[in-house]
């Protein structure tokens, strides 16, 4: 007994010593960590603003309302030279904003090649921002090799645009073709069973059919025809063209391309919508005319990031505590805690409940561009939201590009519901998928038997046929959502159940349209439903300031970011080794996107207010 514990007693004692010294190069480790991340920030160069120097604005990837990912997630990627693929609006129109009155800067130069899209409501602000800032009387030039659709509605709010002689510009329109997988299902013996309340819910079309429903058809024709009406109308508005000239560009291409001898650059030249066609170096050369220096040969600019972390980009806050809170709901809405990008019913539930606790907040703008996803989650953030008006402080939701489906059950409950012209919104409907592989296994003779206590049991086993009692609930449960859907709707919209359904049934709408049903209040920006915010909530004009809501990084997080930068020339060598071929990622993306989408929605009971509205 005495050996027994004098052996125990050594072990203790061994194990604890281990510990300590375990715990004192943590600490070391640690302390050398933090003075690599002081020396790092010390020695860190610090972003300027030449004396004469232009305003480059050069998006990347999609214009968003909020990043995807966590600030950690983005640094590794950045790390690894790998581009997220998005640029966030606030800082672009943020940085012209105070450009505008700055005198180091000269100019804006647009440079859209890298830009990929993000919707036209987008782009719209972003164009305001660069209108507003020639009044400043400084010149506005756009550049490219190229220019597509969006890049170029951008460029023609430009004083000038120069293309390169070899350039094209691509302007085709909005079209909508979705990717149907029936027949490629049907060939894996794969059963996706769905439920769906609305004949126009189309999101789950892609695999129950192998073509576009009448019904999709319809609602896709009116709201592509009213983004292709507006972009059209500020284009050509822009560029003092006729109204009908886009379409005659597009339609007529051929016939154009054709008389300009096969020269796509003078084929845009000839037609208006460039005004000079210069070579890299002859667009430097034109730069240094308007902006350089005369003792330089070389025009010096300064991107929007730098500019931002150099000069600010607003006015100082007015001397109050009264807030507007701004909270992003961006993505798709999905059951849990959620990254950024995507919106999660626990995590936004939070972000408001912190609003909501701040007696320093008068208001609360909701800022949604959400195709939606999760009803449960939808309605968990949408509860959250009621909770906030009724401390007895307006709730405004302000629409983006998208708020549809959940996007919209989010917003429906506001005191006021603001959209763009353009905002694609409606889609009230819902409905569920489940996919099962009892054919497909039974194909390569694997077989699944066995008993149960009750008549639920093995109803919902993936692996077997789905049972009739199981899909007799979804289809109940489906039905009791969208009742529960518009009769809030109509609750909160002073609108009759029926009228609602009329314009429901999974029908998506252009805002403008919606407006004139109800589900829309006003037509105006983020700013717009700030001020009306501020408005409902008795604030003075320009005695608020207005915060945006969003996670703070940890001291640990911060540490780990600087360690991922100086790690980042030895990952970027690692991620080029390891790239996958553009094409054969493409053809991978097809062929998983429809089991992509049924996992990653993951509302718990598996009943969705989506909307499947891809715009191209």
């Amino acid at each position: 007994m005495n050996v027994s514990r004098l052996t125990r007693s050594v072990f203790v004692g061994i194990w604890r010593a281990v510990e300590g010294v375990r715990k004192f190069l943590h600490l070391i480790f640690l302390l050398a960590v933090v003075g690599v991340l002081i020396a790092g920030l010390a020695t860190q160069e610090q972003p300027r603003v030449p004396a004469q120097a232009a305003l480059m604005v050069a998006p990347e990837g999609a214009l968003v309302e909020q990043l995807s990912g966590s600030v950690l997630e983005r640094a590794i990627a950045e790390a690894q030279g790998v581009n997220m693929g998005e640029t966030l609006l606030k800082n672009l129109v943020d940085a012209i904003r105070a450009a505008a009155d700055d005198d180091r800067i000269e100019a804006l130069v647009l440079d859209p090649g890298g830009l990929t899209g993000g919707g036209l409501s987008k782009l719209q602000e972003l164009a305001d921002e660069i209108v507003r800032f020639k009044e400043s009387e400084k010149p506005v030039i756009a550049i490219g090799d190229n220019f597509t659709r969006d890049q170029y509605y951008l460029a023609a709010h430009a004083d000038q645009i120069y293309m390169n002689p070899m350039g094209l510009v691509w302007i085709s329109g909005y079209s909508r073709f979705p990717t149907y997988y029936k027949s490629a299902i049907d060939n894996l013996y794969i059963d996706f069973h769905v439920w769906t309340v609305g004949e126009y819910k189309s999101f789950v079309e892609p695999v129950t059919r192998d073509d576009m429903s009448p019904e999709d058809r319809e609602a896709s024709e009116a709201f592509l025809a009213a983004l292709w009406d507006a972009y059209q109308a500020d284009v050509t508005a822009a560029r003092q063209l006729p109204g009908d000239a886009l379409q005659r560009f597009a339609d007529d291409s051929v016939e154009l391309l054709a008389a300009a001898d096969g020269d796509f650059a003078r084929m845009a030249l000839d037609f208006g919508l460039v005004d000079e066609l210069l070579t890299r170096d002859q667009i430097r050369e034109r730069l240094d005319e308007l902006v350089g220096d005369p003792e330089d040969d070389d025009y010096e600019t300064v991107g929007t990031s730098e500019y931002l972390a150099a000069a600010g980009a607003s006015d100082e806050d007015p001397d109050t505590d009264e807030t507007i809170a701004v909270i992003v709901a961006s993505g798709s809405i999905l059951d849990g805690t959620q990254p950024p990008g995507t919106i999660g019913g626990d995590s936004m539930a939070a972000t408001i409940r912190r609003a909501t606790e701040d007696d320093d907040v008068k208001a609360l703008v909701l800022r949604v561009d959400s195709g939606g996803g999760s009803a449960f989650a939808s309605e968990i953030i949408q509860r959250e939201l009621q909770v906030f008006r009724e401390s007895g402080r307006p709730v405004v939701a302000s629409m983006s590009s998208v708020a549809a489906s959940g996007g919209y059950w989010i917003s429906m409950g506001a005191d006021e519901i603001w959209a763009s012209p353009v905002t694609i919104t409606g889609s009230i409907g819902v409905g569920a998928t489940i996919p099962t592989f009892s054919r497909s296994l039974d194909r390569i003779g694997i077989h699944v038997d066995g008993v149960g206590t009750t008549r639920l049991s093995g109803q919902d086993n993936l692996m077997r046929e789905l049972g009739d009692d199981f899909a007799a609930m979804i289809q109940h449960s489906i039905e009791r959502v969208y009742a529960d859907f518009i009769g809030n709707i109509a609750e909160y919209r002073d609108k009759s159940v029926e009228d609602v359904d009329r314009v429901a049934r999974g029908r998506v709408w252009i805002a403008s349209d919606a407006q004139a049903f109800g589900l829309v209040d006003d037509l105006g920006n983020l700013e717009d439903a700030i001020a009306s915010a501020a408005m409902l909530a008795e604030l003075p004009e320009d005695e608020y300031r207005v915060q945006y809501y969003s996670r703070q990084l940890t001291i640990a997080e911060q540490i780990a970011l600087e360690v991922i930068r100086m790690a980042s020339p030895v990952t970027r060598a690692m991620n080029a080794a390891l790239l996958v071929p553009e094409s054969l990622q493409t053809l991978l993306d097809i062929a998983a996107e429809p089991f992509r989408m049924v996992d990653h929605l993951n509302d718990p009971q598996d009943i969705y207010a989506y909307c499947f509205c891809d715009v191209r």
